[in-house]
């Protein structure tokens, strides 16, 4: 899906309308740290168990960790096909590289009036393991460059770093090997 076109005017004045005046509080005590507590740590999330930024401003810091471990963070939204089927690729990087210092973190980016009913339940049907956060922020045009200057608003995207080096995928990954390769050049540098 494009976000720098008009489906995305539309989404971004939907956010807008369905969010409302309202300010976003931070449901967990961790979500001002470094990075997300794993919510498929518990055996039941509830929504309360997920942080959640009304900005990018807000999460920003997890882009700009300086440390020895690797990051890969993936933007994606149950509503998106492709974002879905490349989940477990995501989770195979916990099995495969249990012992590393690697932190996958997945930005949701489904709506705001979604989050109860079809975030928390595909969380907790998946079993997903990896950190989950909620993005609220609608004003996309003002944020993706910030993440990658050639993200072109597609989701899935993942970016992936580790003590300054980086690297953007800007679409799905074709299959769990090629997700695991990329991330393991990272973790041996």
């Amino acid at each position: 899906m494009k976000f720098k076109n008009f489906a995305f005017l539309f989404s971004s004045l939907f956010l807008l309308f369905a969010c409302g005046e309202k300010t976003v509080e931070q449901p967990v005590e961790n979500a001002e740290s470094a990075t997300p507590a794993p919510v498929g740590a518990a055996d039941t999330v509830t929504l309360s168990d997920i942080p959640l930024y009304g900005s990018y401003a807000e999460m920003q810091h997890i882009f700009e960790q300086k440390n020895d471990t690797t990051y890969v963070i993936n933007f994606w939204a149950t509503w998106c096909k492709p974002c879905v089927a490349e989940l477990p690729y995501f989770a195979d990087l916990h099995e495969k590289f249990p012992d590393e210092k690697l932190r996958v973190i997945l930005v949701s980016l489904d709506f705001p009036n979604k989050l109860e009913k079809k975030l928390v339940p595909f969380i907790n049907k998946n079993k997903l393991k990896s950190d989950v956060v909620v993005l609220l922020d609608g004003s996309y045009n003002n944020w993706i460059d910030k993440v990658n200057t050639e993200w072109d608003g597609n989701i899935p995207v993942t970016h992936i770093y580790r003590n300054g080096e980086t690297e953007f995928v800007g679409r799905a990954f074709e299959n769990s090997e090629e997700l695991s390769e990329m991330t393991e050049a990272f973790l041996k540098k």
